[in-house]
């Protein structure tokens, strides 16, 4: 049985940075393994964030996992990390070897429905160092991700997010392009995303 699709993705930016999406990187059993224990075993909080000089609930719940000596900040969050567990170990270790890149923490969100959501944002903290590699995995629901140019917000670039798919932002693709999953009323399912990165201290 094949676990991992690692066949060769087509860069889905134009230009000025690199996303390669792999639509079944996980099987369809591990990935609805992976899914069960995601939504069942983790540690999920809904914490508050600063957004235009208010602060409000953040239309997700999240958590962090990684080096518990690593903290991790965003939008006026700082969030402490837990360690890894086996599973995530696992799914961190499957995605090393396409990124060749050694991730110290994921960033995991859990959206509970369509009215779910996470806005436009750049992952370019100076914590992630220069050209950031990103990689995306999701599980559960089928959700739009779209991209938009950060210096021309009228070029963008949109792709369905598939049950055990892997996105890979590489090069300069968070200084230039900006990320957003949009609410949907077309969608009942929760959705399971894990953003892996590696953290400078």
């Amino acid at each position: 049985m094949k676990l991992f699709d690692q066949s060769n993705p087509v860069n889905l930016l134009p230009f000025l940075g690199t996303v390669c999406y792999y639509p079944h990187f996980f099987n369809k059993e591990l990935s609805d393994f992976y899914s069960k224990k995601l939504i069942h075993e983790i540690e999920w909080k809904q914490e508050p964030i600063w957004l235009f000089g208010k602060k409000v609930m953040q239309p997700r719940l999240t958590a962090l996992y990684g080096n518990p000596e690593i903290s991790y900040g965003y939008s006026g969050i700082e969030m402490r990390s837990n360690d890894w567990v086996d599973f995530l170990r696992e799914i961190k270790e499957s995605l090393e070897k396409i990124a060749q890149i050694d991730f110290t923490h994921a960033l995991l969100n859990y959206y509970r429905d369509g009215q779910d959501s996470m806005g436009w944002h750049r992952d370019n903290e100076k914590v992630l160092g220069v050209n950031p590699t990103i990689a995306s995995v999701s599980f559960g629901a089928q959700r739009k991700f779209q991209f938009r140019l950060y210096a021309d917000k009228s070029l963008k670039r949109e792709i369905i997010l598939e049950h055990g798919s892997l996105l890979l932002m590489t090069g300069e693709t968070q200084h230039h392009w900006e990320h957003q999953l949009p609410k949907t009323r077309l969608v009942k399912g929760g959705r399971v995303n894990l953003t892996f990165r590696k953290i400078y201290p």
